[in-house]
């Protein structure tokens, strides 16, 4: 969601920002390790003596609060528009209102399966949301392809055998990578055969 559909990087670095100088956090440093990965799991990671799960609750809760600047990824809601909406899910390491409040500052529109980092034992890069929205479309995870912007999640998209595709829009984290890349999504198209599979196409412009 974050770097793929949407760019919230305003937002995160004032947030995340502000918390990293509040514990003594390398800003820098942070944000490279922060792209599609959950909060909590970000703040263990550091070894820091504080308590994760209720540093990643405030971080949230913070985020929710701050959505100046986000904006979808040029074509991302005509892309989403143009799926059938039985066919296409978000899975995110965000939490479900954070998610919620993200989608709807960007105009972009809430499917009907979402998967977010509270509905997960293990986050990106373990495959396990991907696995789980898989299933739920009722396809298998071979037969999907994810998008993605970030290492995390092009290890959980490979993990679970998916397809990869890497939007570079929002920041250039997963930059150098062998998986067909878009900036953004104005130059794509989804096209549904009549075996009732969705292809990809870029455009000729």
């Amino acid at each position: 969601m974050d770097g793929t559909l949407l760019n919230s990087m305003a937002v995160v670095e004032r947030v995340w920002g502000a918390w990293a100088d509040r514990n003594g956090v390398d800003r820098e440093i942070l944000m490279k390790s922060v792209h599609g990965v959950r909060a909590v799991d970000t703040i263990r990671k550091l070894g820091l003596a504080v308590d994760a799960e209720f540093e990643a609750r405030e971080l949230a809760a913070a985020e929710i609060a701050d959505v100046e600047g986000i904006v979808e990824i040029p074509g991302a809601v005509a892309f989403l528009n143009s799926l059938p909406p039985e066919k296409w899910a978000i899975v995110t390491s965000a939490p479900l209102e954070l998610a919620v409040r993200r989608l709807a500052a960007a105009g972009i529109p809430t499917p009907r399966l979402m998967i977010t980092g509270e509905d997960v034992s293990a986050g990106k890069p373990d495959p396990q949301g991907y696995l789980l929205a898989a299933g739920r479309l009722g396809v298998r995870a071979e037969e999907c392809l994810v998008f993605e912007d970030a290492p995390a999640g092009i290890l959980a998209g490979r993990a679970a055998g998916a397809e990869v595709a890497v939007i570079t829009g929002a920041h250039v984290a997963a930059a150098d990578t062998p998986h067909l890349t878009l900036a953004h999504y104005t130059d794509v198209e989804a096209r549904l055969g009549d075996d009732g599979w969705l292809s990809l196409h870029r455009l000729n412009r």
